[in-house]
């Protein structure tokens, strides 16, 4: 059966690239403030890596394995590790800098 034009429109595939471009100017805008973080900065690149990561590990098991990527533990589980490591590098950097203006507001 072919799909609908409504379907091919708002396919996960195709949300998914449109979604790439805010998050891109999300990251331009953040790289140009002064005020972010270094670290949770290279968290939010990271993503980037995740998503990059995702989509070759993801088509690897839907075409080669015949599974979806969520089904394959080992390949799942390596991709995952990429976000976690985001999320770690993003949660540090502004635990950071939280710290660093509590510490100037108690000088």
């Amino acid at each position: 059966m072919t799909p609908s034009l409504v379907e091919l429109v708002f396919s996960k595939e195709s949300l998914f690239a449109v979604s790439l471009f805010p998050y891109l100017g999300f990251l331009w805008f953040m790289t140009k403030k002064v005020e972010t973080p270094k670290i949770a900065l290279i968290g939010f690149y990271l993503t980037l890596l995740f998503v990059a990561v995702t989509i070759p590990v993801g088509a690897y098991a839907q075409l080669t394995l015949h599974k979806s990527l969520a089904d394959v533990d080992i390949l799942h589980g390596g991709a995952e590790f990429f976000l976690t490591l985001s999320n770690v590098a993003i949660a540090i950097g502004f635990g950071k800098a939280i710290h660093s203006i509590e510490t100037q507001q108690s000088e």
